[in-house]
């Protein structure tokens, strides 16, 4: 496969050196994402889970009657809905009525309890987590969430702003260009053969799998 630096040339080649840099994606301080409240986690994974499949720009509109139709999206609350609380749900304007969605934000509140639990806050746990087994955050996300597995968990991660990388169509088609998958990865073998690939970037570079996955994606298309 080529050298960071020659992907770099390739979307310096494509894109002009000045729009790379600004197109440059950046993961937050691993403090910030420590001192995020619970419940903006699962508001996140939430709004990340709406979107997916579903016209992202009515979702944003329809934030704030989420936001109320879940109490703020409080762990505690969220933890104990019941038949009652769906049933009231499935039938609420102010969100999108998607009754297996609107069923994982008890689940996945459940989950985050259990994460801070063990760790003392879910940002602790997410903060904590090394870059370099970022597919294997992936992995758990998927086994012990809710409809968090494939890009819904990706889009999540990055927008808490962990390192992070995006298996985009543009940045598989660059994986497949350097010889590292044949397709989009989602066996273990392939997700670890990407993994390897953006570890061995970032030791070349010095740069975050976030700001990667962003040069990959504008090298070639």
């Amino acid at each position: 496969m080529r050298s960071f630096e020659d992907i770099w040339s390739l979307a310096v080649d494509r894109k002009g050196e000045e729009a790379v840099r600004e197109g440059l994606q950046f993961p937050k301080p691993q403090a910030e994402i420590a001192a995020m409240p619970d419940d903006r986690f699962l508001s996140l994974m939430t709004r990340c889970i709406f979107q997916s499949g579903f016209n992202w720009k009515v979702v944003d509109a329809m934030w704030p009657g989420f936001e109320a139709a879940f109490e703020g999206f409080d762990i505690g609350h969220c933890m104990m809905l019941h038949d009652e609380d769906f049933g009231r749900l499935v039938s609420d304007t102010r969100i999108v009525r998607h009754g297996q969605k609107i069923k994982s934000v008890q689940e996945n509140a459940v989950f985050l309890a259990d994460l801070a639990r063990d760790h003392g806050s879910a940002g602790a746990f997410f903060a904590g987590w090394p870059a370099e087994n970022y597919v294997g955050l992936l992995d758990l996300l998927q086994k012990k969430g809710s409809r968090l597995g494939g890009n819904t968990g990706q889009y999540f991660l990055r927008f808490a702003g962990l390192e992070s990388f995006i298996l985009s169509q543009s940045v598989v088609n660059r994986l497949v260009a350097e010889g590292i998958v044949t397709k989009a990865p989602t066996s273990a073998r392939d997700k670890a053969a990407a993994q390897a690939a953006f570890n061995t970037w970032k030791a070349q570079s010095g740069r975050s799998l976030t700001e990667i996955s962003r040069v990959l994606a504008l090298s070639i298309d």
